[in-house]
C-alpha cells in the first residue's frame, strides 16, 4: 500500500473496550520522517543515472529536459525543449504513477521517444527517484 508515493504498512490492532477487535492502523510513514528523507537521499544517487543527461535545476536543458518541477507538470511543457513527436502526443502529467510507469520502460510506455535509458525495474529504485523529483521545485 502506498501514500504520497511512499510504502505504509497495516499493522493489526487489538484493542480492549470500547474499540472492536481487528481494526487496523497506519504505521510507519509520517511527512518528514526519516523514512521519507531516506528515500529521497536514495532517490538523489540514483538520479546520478539520470544526471547524465537530465539537469535538477530550473532552466537547464542537456540531451534531455530540466526535471526541475517535473512532478505535477505537463509532459512535453517545457517551451524551450526539443520534444521528440512521440513525446510531444503523450500529453500526460507527470504525477507520480504516470512517473512510475514511465521510469519502469521508457520506451515502451512513449514509443519514439529520444530517450535511450531503458528504466529502472526495481520498484524502490522507481519510488526513491520520484521522491527525490517531487523535492525539486
Amino acid at each position: 500500500m502506498r501514500w504520497m508515493g511512499l510504502p505504509i504498512t497495516l499493522v493489526p490492532t487489538f484493542a480492549v473496550g470500547a474499540l472492536a477487535l481487528g481494526t487496523f492502523a497506519l504505521g510507519s510513514v509520517t511527512l518528514g520522517s526519516a523514512r521519507a528523507d531516506d528515500a529521497v537521499d536514495a532517490g538523489k544517487e540514483i538520479f546520478k543515472k539520470c544526471a547524465l543527461c537530465h539537469s535538477p535545476d530550473a532552466g537547464v536543458n542537456k540531451i534531455g529536459p530540466s526535471l526541475h518541477g517535473i512532478v505535477g507538470r505537463h509532459s512535453a511543457s517545457i517551451e524551450n525543449f526539443n520534444y521528440s513527436p512521440a513525446m510531444k502526443s503523450f500529453d500526460k502529467v507527470w504525477d507520480e504513477a504516470q512517473l512510475d510507469t514511465y521510469l519502469a520502460n521508457p520506451r515502451g510506455v512513449v514509443p519514439g521517444t529520444k530517450m535511450v535509458f531503458p528504466g529502472l525495474k526495481d520498484e524502490k529504485d522507481r519510488q526513491n527517484v520520484i521522491a527525490y523529483l517531487a523535492t525539486l521545485k
